[in-house]
């Protein structure tokens, strides 16, 4: 069956004249009926019953009438959207990022999104796990990025990487020139912490206990922004997300023992329909991380060796 036959097929239900039908698709009526009883062979069933030169549809084909024009709409819709060049997406997007994601991540996904949409208007906000969590469930945003919730039956959660975290430490920091540093080692080292409302920093916190460390927590601060900043106006070190410490200025130093780990991903409200506006934000930041993960995977090329 070719989407053809269909196309034949409505237009004959909808004119119920082979002569009509076959102007209608420009096609010769020998066609036109050729083609109609080639769709019957294939479906096993009559759609139309021909008397003389009246021809009607079956039950079998009013019911497949009903199904098929609105498909068809549908595919018409989309084939012109292609050809126009531009999509046909307009309102507001309102995304929720926690501020690792949205330092970096966010200002290239919504770039790409509206070079493609460019008829919508995006919001896009920095916002704690928690309050994002709420924000979802409650309808005032679209689609978020933060880490998985508690149980809940009204926010699915879709996992998109693993990030870890590091220490960020300036070029004069002692544990600088440090490629690994076990979390046992921050005993009493001076540390810029989140605040103790997000849950990264109570992770944190058992992660200390576990390993036997009492940091010397000296600030503690609610955007890891700040946080770097910080970093970079005093000597002590932040504990951050991987993704939030280069291009920073500053260097930073892995950790291990245990490696502190967290998974961003998106969240959905369960219970309502995700806007296509949200669907198309989601696969543009699926394809970045898509191709920011290749290209970490790529075998780094040494550099020619200078003649002379």
């Amino acid at each position: 069956m070719e989407l053809r036959h269909l196309r034949y097929f409505a237009a004959l239900g909808e004119q119920l004249s082979f002569t009509r039908a076959a102007t209608l698709v420009h096609v010769t009526q020998p066609t036109l009926s050729h083609q109609i009883r080639q769709l019957e062979d294939e479906l096993g069933v009559r759609l139309f019953d021909r008397v003389g030169k009246r021809v009607a549809l079956t039950d079998s084909g009013e019911l497949l009438l009903a199904s098929i024009t609105r498909a068809l709409q549908d595919i018409d819709l989309a084939v012109r959207g292609l050809r126009s060049g531009a999509d046909t997406l307009a309102g507001t997007l309102r995304v929720g990022a926690v501020h690792s994601v949205n330092m970096r991540l966010m200002p290239r996904c919504a770039a790409l999104f509206l070079a493609r949409h460019p008829a919508v208007r995006i919001v896009i906000e920095d916002l704690a796990a928690p309050v994002i969590e709420a924000r979802v469930r409650d309808g005032t945003l679209d689609v978020a990025i933060a880490y998985a919730p508690a149980s809940d039956d009204e926010v699915a959660f879709e996992p998109l990487y693993e990030e870890e975290l590091v220490l960020a430490v300036t070029d004069a920091h002692p544990l600088a020139a440090r490629k690994r540093i076990r979390m046992s080692e921050l005993h009493r080292v001076p540390l810029v912490l989140l605040t103790r409302e997000f849950a990264t920093r109570r992770m944190l916190d058992h992660w200390f206990e576990v390993s036997g460390a009492e940091p010397n927590v000296m600030v503690e601060m609610n955007t890891i922004g700040a946080m770097l900043e910080m970093v970079r106006r005093s000597d002590i070190a932040a504990i951050v997300p991987q993704r939030a410490a280069p291009d920073t200025g500053l260097g930073w130093v892995a950790l291990e023992g245990p490696t502190p780990r967290r998974t961003p991903g998106l969240l959905w409200p369960r219970r309502r329909d995700r806007t296509p506006a949200a669907r198309s934000f989601a696969a543009i930041l699926r394809r970045i991380l898509r191709e920011e993960a290749e290209a970490r995977s790529r075998p780094r090329r040494r550099a020619a060796p200078r003649a002379g």
